[in-house]
C-alpha cells in the first residue's frame, strides 16, 4: 500500500550512514515510503541502496549519472514523488543528522501546512556536537537571510522539511537557481512569496558521526550571493 508521505534522501558517498538512517526511519515511521536519490556515489552507496530496497517494497532508488548538488537531487525526487501521486514530500538527510524520531511531529504539523520546517533555531530546537563557532555562523546566516528577505522563518537554511504536493505544484521549479544548500533558502523564499502556510517544528539536529560533510566554501559563497541578490531584487 502506497503511503501519503514520500521521504526523499539524496546521497553521495553515504555508504556508512545509509543502513542506520533507513533502519531508524522505518523504526519510528513504518508507514512512509522512501526514495534514495544517489548521484553516482563512487563508494557504492547506490548499489547498497539497491540491495536494501530488495528487502523492503517501501524503498525505491533513483540513480543519477553524476554529482550535481543538493538542489537538482531534490528536484528529481520531487518530480518522482509528484509523478507517483504522493500527497506530501519529505526532505531528509541520509547522514543521521535529521533524527527519524522527530519526523512524526513534522508529519502531524503537515496536516495544516503547505511547508513544515524542522527548525534548530526556534524554542525547543537544539544542535548536538557543533562547536560554538559553527552555531554562531548558522545563526548569523539565518539572521542575515531573515533581514534581507524580511522573513519570519527562524531557520531558512534547514533541510528537514515536508512539502504538501498540491502546493509544490503551484511553484515554478523549472528556474530554481540553487545547487547547494542555498536551495533550502530559495525554496523557503519561493514558498513565502506564494503565501504558503509555514509551520516550524523544533527538532534536535545531530552532527554526522560518519563520513565527510558536503559543505564547502563554494556552497557558502553561492548561498550568500543568491540571498543578497534576492534581497536586492525584492527592494527594487
Amino acid at each position: 500500500m502506497t503511503s501519503d508521505y514520500l521521504v526523499i534522501m539524496p546521497t553521495y558517498n553515504e555508504k556508512d550512514n545509509l543502513p542506520q538512517s533507513i533502519s531508524e526511519l522505518f523504526k519510528y515511521n513504518p508507514s512512509v515510503d522512501l526514495l534514495v536519490v544517489d548521484d553516482a556515489s563512487p563508494d557504492g552507496t547506490g548499489q547498497l541502496a539497491d540491495q536494501i530496497s530488495q528487502a523492503n517494497k517501501r524503498i525505491s532508488v533513483l540513480h543519477r549519472s553524476s554529482k550535481e548538488g543538493l538542489g537538482p537531487a531534490y528536484l528529481a525526487g520531487f518530480e518522482y514523488g509528484l509523478r507517483h501521486d504522493y500527497k506530501f514530500l519529505v526532505e531528509m538527510d541520509a547522514d543521521g543528522s535529521h533524527r527519524a524520531v522527530d519526523l512524526p511531529q513534522l508529519i502531524t504539523a503537515s496536516k495544516a501546512a503547505d511547508l513544515v520546517i524542522g527548525s534548530r533555531w526556534v524554542s525547543g530546537g537544539e544542535v548536538v556536537n557543533w562547536p560554538l563557532l559553527r552555531k554562531l555562523i548558522s545563526k548569523a546566516g539565518n539572521l542575515y537571510t531573515r533581514v534581507l528577505l524580511r522573513s519570519n522563518v527562524r531557520d531558512m537554511t534547514a533541510g528537514f522539511r515536508i512539502y504538501r504536493s498540491e502546493f509544490l505544484q503551484k511553484l515554478n521549479l523549472n528556474n530554481v537557481a540553487s545547487h547547494g544548500y542555498s536551495f533550502q533558502v530559495e525554496m523557503a523564499w519561493r514558498s513565502i512569496q506564494a503565501k504558503a502556510r509555514i509551520i516550524e517544528v523544533p527538532i534536535t539536529f545531530v552532527e554526522r558521526e560518519q563520513g565527510v560533510s558536503k559543505m564547502t566554501g563554494a556552497i557558502v559563497a553561492e548561498a550568500l550571493w543568491l540571498v543578497t541578490k534576492w534581497g536586492i531584487s525584492r527592494k527594487l
